[in-house]
This record gives C-alpha cells, structure tokens and sequence, in this order.
C-alpha cells in the first residue's frame, strides 16, 4: 500500500528531552542521580502527559518531597530547557513532505499545558495537519488504544502510515498494529529512510 500520512513523535525526534542531562548541567550528576532516584519523575511526567494538569502535578509533588523542592520548582519553572534544543533537520524534513502534499501527523506523549508552553517557541507544533497529543487523549504511548485512536480519527491504518519515534517499545506497538516504522535515532537516518521509501528525493531530504 502507499504511504498516505507521515506520523513523527515529538519528543527526541523535532526536539530534544532529555530531563537528566539538563539537571546534571543545573545541580551536578551526584545530585542529579539522587533527585531522580528520591522522586519519581518519569512517572510524574507521564501522568502530566496522560492529561494531569502540569502546574498542579509539579506544586503537588514538592509538597510531597519538600527535601526536592528546589529541584522540582526547577522542572516547572524552567521546563522549556528540558525540552531542547529544535532539532532542525527534522523540522525541514516535516515541511518537505508537507510541501509535497504529503500529510504529517504527530503522535506525541505530552501534557496539555507543556505543549501549549512549547508551542510559543517552537512553532512547528501549531503546524501539523493532524494532532494526536496524548494528554488530549487521556492515554500514552506504547497504550494501543492511543494508535487505535490515531487510525479512528484519520481514516488510516497498517501500511498507509510510517512512524517515526525514538523510543523501541512504542515503535513495537506500532508495528504491531501493520505500521510502518523507524525507530529514531538521528535526523540522517529518518531522511535515508524517507528517501528509500519514495516519498522525497536526496536533494529534498537535507
């Protein structure tokens, strides 16, 4: 079957997070390591991007952990240096597919209001031509209810699709399900392999 949409995460993929490298250059990776081993941040995050207001989540947890709080009014007020830099080759390969009529969906795990926060400075999020964004949803990836709900809401499925994420266990559940995948490495690779699919040329891919 011929691809008929693009779908890209976000995270790793258009921009970077990477919450302990960030920490380790703020507090130092001895404190870091401690941080995260004292609260659960990954888990907090995902409740965020599983629709839990981020504001709410963020003063609650340093009342929970008042040892942390400094750290983790660190995660809610300088939240948009996590999420860094733009990863810009991936950028332009959004808009080449675009510019070729070529839709472009995201599937992305991320709260409501910290996609709102990034999106006044990475403007490509506004530019889609379909969202999937999980705290809209009420559910995360690798959840195959997230990729049933993507299928539902676009008319697409299996083959028609190709997927872009750098985590292995929600491109599984993406395979699982008939879709093309790549697992998202660097924005070299996810060109090549746009390129080997047809769906731009070399000169369009860089």
């Amino acid at each position: 079957m011929t691809i008929k949409a693009v779908v890209f995460d976000i995270g790793n993929v258009l921009i970077g997070w990477q919450p302990e490298q960030f920490f380790d250059s703020v507090i130092g990776a001895d404190r870091r390591r401690a941080f995260f081993a004292a609260v659960d941040l990954h888990g907090m995050n995902d409740g965020i991007d599983a629709g839990e207001n981020f504001h709410d989540v963020l003063r609650q947890t340093a009342q929970d952990n008042p040892d942390w709080a400094t750290e983790i009014n660190i995660w809610h007020d300088r939240w948009i240096d996590l999420a860094a830099p733009l990863i810009d080759h991936s950028e332009r390969l959004m808009y080449a597919l675009q510019a070729k009529g070529i839709p472009v969906f995201s599937l992305t795990n991320f709260g409501i209001q910290t996609y709102d926060i990034a999106a006044e400075v990475y403007p490509f999020m506004r530019k889609f031509d379909r969202d999937f964004i999980s705290g809209h949803m009420g559910v995360i990836k690798p959840d195959p209810t997230i990729y049933q709900m993507l299928e539902d809401g676009s008319g697409l499925s299996g083959d028609a699709l190709i997927f872009a994420d750098d985590r292995q266990d929600n491109i599984d559940a993406a395979k699982a399900r008939g879709w093309r995948t790549h697992v998202f490495e660097h924005p070299k690779g996810w060109a090549d392999r746009l390129v080997a699919e047809g769906l731009l040329t070399a000169q369009e891919a860089t």
